[in-house]
């Protein structure tokens, strides 16, 4: 519950707290954890632009990252990861179909946990979703789901991967495998180190491409009349600022303050995504799908880094 407060001062604290994300004292799980405070006491005072805004940032944030990744470490990183994400994939849906029916979790809204949780958390959703015809009850659901996961992802999985010993590749691949959203895969593998941030960004774009395919296949499948497929086009830029990055290095400097920029970007995307998760989208969720979610990741993340340490990946 936010307290009664004047709007303009909401507004004014919430300015003044973006405006500290651009320090180098507010890291990304720092900055989320801010949002969810600010959620839960003053409110949103801008949550009708929050969803636009967020999005947007994110995709700007995450091309100005591929200025600092060579275009051929990325293609040994994509190497690496193809077959890995590929399981993963395919034993997410089959463990979210069994949990569905197991829980009794309605079917749409299971589906859309399952494709979240499998390829990139709220963008497979909005993917999805008009193919199968959800309505805004189902895909809140969901998208609650996901993002209250990615939220406890972000805070814990730089702490775990170094109680494992992680490398900064092994925990760019888990990142990159285990947590759904895009911005919390690039949270967590900046707060663990540069090559992690590197292998993470690149191995979750490559995963979200599998938009594309699961969209063909849930047209088939639903037999949906719907045939707009959703691509995640900004992918595109970020191979393109690789390849400029990789191929022009006389600009270094330049690439290193896009970077930086971008980095602080999402540190802002991060907040704006907390500031957004009220107590009433918490509490929407239910118990059942939540609970679908929750050990569908927890599976995922112990199958992911278990093969890890397992082959040495």
């Amino acid at each position: 519950m936010s307290f009664q407060i004047p709007t303009i001062i909401k507004q004014i604290i919430f300015i003044l707290a973006i405006i500290c994300c651009f320090t180098s004292f507010i890291d990304p799980p720092l900055a989320l954890l801010i949002g969810l405070i600010i959620a839960q006491t003053i409110g949103h005072p801008f949550v009708q632009i929050n969803h636009k805004v967020t999005s947007t940032l994110l995709k700007i944030s995450v091309v100005g990252l591929g200025f600092g990744v060579n275009i051929f470490h990325a293609i040994e990183a994509g190497k690496s990861g193809f077959v890995f994400t590929f399981f993963s994939i395919a034993l997410t849906f089959l463990f979210g179909w069994l949990l569905s029916k197991w829980l009794k979790v309605e079917s749409k809204t299971a589906f859309l946990i399952s494709s979240g949780t499998a390829i990139c958390g709220g963008s497979a959703i909005a993917a999805v979703s008009p193919i199968v015809k959800a309505d805004a009850k189902q895909m809140s659901v969901a998208l609650g789901t996901v993002f209250i996961l990615n939220s406890v992802a972000l805070l814990i999985f730089p702490a775990i991967g170094h109680w494992l010993n992680l490398t900064q590749q092994q925990f760019g691949l888990w990142c990159a495998i285990a947590i759904h959203d895009t911005s919390s895969v690039v949270g967590a593998s900046a707060k663990y180190g540069h090559e992690a941030l590197q292998i993470a960004t690149t191995i979750k774009l490559e995963r979200a491409l599998w938009i594309i395919p699961l969209s063909v296949l849930t047209v088939l499948f639903s037999k949906s009349e719907t045939k707009k497929i959703s691509i995640p086009y900004f992918i595109g830029f970020y191979i393109l600022a690789m390849c400029v990055g990789t191929y022009f290095p006389a600009f270094t400097d330049q690439y290193s303050m896009m970077v930086m920029l971008a980095k602080k970007g999402l540190t802002v995307t991060l907040f704006l995504i907390g500031a957004g998760l009220s107590f009433d989208a918490i509490k929407s969720v239910g118990i059942k799908p939540l609970l679908q979610g929750i050990i569908l990741w927890a599976l995922i993340s112990v199958v992911s880094v278990a093969v890890i340490l397992l082959y040495g990946f």
